[in-house]
């Protein structure tokens, strides 16, 4: 019975697995067009109710998958703590917790519901072949958070000092620096600090020179990973 259930929830290439892969793909794409229309303002009640009781069978269908799907686990234990273990916990979390909440924390609440994008990732060959590249390539990613973040935080101090007693409103510490440094390494710059000293303008083309590569960083990382991944499946 359990190999039978595992068969079906678990991405098989048989009919049954198909089946229920584009059933729960669908009923996760209804899902989120339910949730964009209850923030339509002005509903009728009637119309609330409705999306209330689709909401309501979602739940219900998502949290039999999560349970059938601990059940059938090897280590039900890791796959609760793994990735789309968290996110079907995710996907179902909010509807249980959101009776007895306030408002405020209801609209919270309703936030996470946005998690159940993510479980499509688990039904899409392209996304579970970029799913494992990032696994694959997470070392190198996490160096390069890890130099980024030096990166940010030497550009803040290098702009305090060469800003702070010319714009002080915007310069006035470190930390109030961070934001510049983090738009400027980023390449996003909007405009709204900038430095106007000669020592600032020739410090800032250095971090824009500098941000231009980090942004290139990551894309060669996970595209060496991809093309690797696509290598191995081929010659297998």
């Amino acid at each position: 019975m359990r190999q039978r259930i595992k068969n079906i929830v678990e991405i098989n290439n048989n009919k049954g697995s198909r089946c229920f892969a584009l059933f729960i793909q669908a009923l996760i794409l209804v899902s989120i067009v339910t949730f964009s229309v209850e923030t339509i303002p002005n509903l009728s009640q009637e119309t609330r109710q409705i999306l209330w009781i689709i909401e309501a069978v979602s739940v219900i269908i998502f949290t039999i998958e999560y349970i059938l799907r601990i059940y059938v686990a090897d280590k039900p234990f890791r796959f609760i703590f793994s990735f789309f273990g968290i996110i079907d916990l995710l996907a179902i979390l909010p509807f249980y917790l959101a009776f007895g909440v306030d408002l405020r924390s209801l609209r919270a609440l309703r936030f996470l519901r946005l998690f159940r994008v993510l479980k499509l990732v688990r039904y899409n060959r392209a996304m579970r072949q970029f799913t494992k590249a990032i696994k694959t390539s997470k070392e190198q990613i996490l160096l390069f958070l890890f130099v980024t973040l030096i990166l940010i935080y030497f550009s803040a101090v290098g702009i305090y000092y060469f800003e702070n007693e010319a714009q002080p409103e915007h310069f006035s510490s470190i930390f109030d620096s961070l934001w510049w440094a983090i738009i400027t390494l980023t390449t996003v710059g909007y405009g709204d600090v900038y430095p106007v000293t000669i020592g600032g303008k020739v410090f800032t083309f250095i971090i824009l020179m500098i941000g231009l590569g980090i942004v290139a960083i990551p894309t060669g990382i996970i595209s060496s990973a991809l093309t690797t991944s696509v290598d191995n499946k081929e010659t297998e």
